[in-house]
């Protein structure tokens, strides 16, 4: 089983790589390069350090965005979950912004706001806090009422109650909101350098398009998902465990 766990990964990947290939050799056109040119493309890109540049511009709007909009959602999530007045007062706001497509709110910051990193920054955070806000909800609305209870028997503190009876039940819903609110965050900043940023991964790729440039599209693309995947490996899969231990 373990064996098969290790080997599945990979002979996925190299399938997906064969498709690729044969895919590029029969169309044998500029709109479908072989791994082999984009390979090449990406080694170049990172040779002449451009490719380092414009990733780690866009990594540290990910890393600012993605931490407020966690944090805020959070907080606001635990309170609406746990006050059914305000939960029903909010409500029908959560389900305006949830449907609000996001390159309205892009465009609305960058016109309220001016083409600034800031307005960038904010068109984010306002896209992603609506989604973590409703899954902690969820998890808040869910929480033991019995260990509350024996919190304030035992006249926990606010934090004490957060950290140790609060926390470990709502560490499902923080983790999907993590992973889908990574995946999702990152896709927004794209469109958000694309449309007002003059530099980061969006940014190149816009200056791709215009250029027919599609071997550079998937260089950039591959690195930016793998540098994600990474994160997720050696970041978010770590900390679910070690969070988990108390299970055990």
């Amino acid at each position: 089983m373990i064996y098969s766990k290790q080997v599945l990964p990979s002979l996925s990947l190299l399938a997906l790589l064969a498709v690729w290939q044969g895919v590029a050799a029969y169309l044998n056109s500029n709109t479908l390069p072989s791994p082999q040119t984009v390979a090449l493309v990406l080694w170049q890109a990172i040779q002449s350090g451009e490719l380092a540049l414009h990733l780690g511009v866009t990594l540290l709007r990910l890393l600012v965005s993605f931490t407020v909009a966690m944090l805020m959602g959070c907080a606001i999530g635990i309170i609406l979950g746990r006050n059914k007045g305000l939960d029903a007062f909010f409500d029908n706001w959560l389900i305006i912004f949830l449907n609000i497509p996001a390159l309205v709110t892009i465009i609305l910051c960058y016109v309220w706001f001016g083409l600034t990193e800031s307005a960038a920054i904010l068109a984010v955070v306002i896209n992603k806090l609506p989604n973590v806000i409703v899954t902690i909800r969820e998890g808040a609305r869910s929480l033991d009422q019995d260990l509350l209870d024996m919190a304030r028997c035992y006249h926990f503190s606010k934090r004490k109650t957060l950290v140790h009876v609060i926390g470990p039940q709502l560490h499902p819903f923080i983790m999907s909101a993590t992973r889908s609110g990574l995946a999702l965050t990152w896709k927004i900043i794209l469109v958000v350098e694309l449309l007002g940023r003059s530099n980061g991964i969006g940014y190149q790729l816009h200056l791709f398009f215009q250029l027919f440039d599609v071997a550079s599209i998937l260089a950039y693309t591959i690195a930016f998902v793998s540098v994600i995947q990474l994160i997720e490996l050696t970041l978010l899969k770590p900390l679910d465990r070690k969070s988990l231990i108390w299970r055990r």
